[in-house]
């Protein structure tokens, strides 16, 4: 078990995201030069089964923010909390920000979009695209 595994499991934030998504990895490593968080952000596929397996279809879509063995944010809220535990102060206000109640609705919107279209976006390829819901 890794590292930050281990800190998940002692009630430390990690950002969990597609590691299968070329667009997902190279977005999550700009916020990571940039902010240089304190949060760790890995691969979901990296982290134990046994976290991950209950919350699949929402990492298939969303960003999760995982604390200890809960979902403490998903989406924008998770990517609000990485970018809060920025040293950068500028960075940290835009995780203000974008939990403001008159953006967020807007912020989700975008998010959703991305998402959705993930594929289409810089760095990303046919197997960034979010499996269809059966039902």
């Amino acid at each position: 078990m890794n590292d930050t595994v281990t800190g998940s499991a002692q009630g430390r934030a990690v950002l969990a995201f597609d590691g299968d998504c070329g667009f997902c990895q190279a977005a999550v490593r700009q916020i990571q030069l940039r902010a240089r968080p304190r949060t760790a952000a890995v691969a979901w596929q990296t982290l134990p089964p046994e976290l991950t397996e209950p919350h699949l279809e929402r990492l298939d879509r969303e960003v999760l923010l995982f604390d200890g063995d809960r979902v403490r944010a998903g989406g924008v809220a998770a990517l609000a909390a990485l970018l809060g535990s920025s040293p950068v102060r500028v960075l940290r206000g835009v995780g203000r920000f974008l939990r403001l109640p008159p953006i967020r609705p807007a912020a989700n919107l975008v998010y959703r979009w991305v998402a959705r279209n993930r594929q289409r976006m810089p760095g990303g390829t046919a197997a960034c695209a979010v499996p269809r819901r059966h039902g």
